[in-house]
């Protein structure tokens, strides 16, 4: 078992910047492909970007491919988003996720364990 506990979500400008972190506790994140999901009102969630059990191959939806960087911190069993050149259209809760899958799955199915998720608000 793993518990997620996301944090730091907020609202920034258009155009601005903001980090979201995900804890880990009872299982360490060097065991688990890593995600982060999004769900905006009235969608579906979201596939956003996934960092492999190494930490070293990450993967990212075409929309945020450039913009958003996802990373692994194992001393702190943290997993990171960093997000930059925000727009409207990222609002959404984020939600990290842990997956056994020894690939970089988009899948939501794919993924056993989830945190509660953070609001992101982007203003234009």
């Amino acid at each position: 078992q793993v518990q997620l506990v996301e944090s730091g979500g907020g609202l920034v400008q258009g155009g601005g910047s903001l980090s979201i972190s995900c804890r880990a506790s009872g299982r360490t994140v060097s065991r688990f492909t890593m995600g982060w999901f999004r769900q905006a009102p009235g969608k579906e969630r979201e596939f956003v970007a996934a960092v492999r059990k190494s930490g070293r191959d990450t993967y990212y939806a075409d929309d945020v491919k450039g913009r958003f960087t996802i990373s692994k911190d194992h001393a702190k069993n943290t997993v990171s988003l960093q997000m930059n050149s925000l727009k409207p259209e990222d609002t959404a809760v984020y939600y990290c996720a842990a997956s056994s899958s020894l690939y970089l799955t988009t899948q939501r199915s794919d993924y056993s364990y989830w945190g509660q998720g953070t609001q992101v608000t982007v203003s234009s």
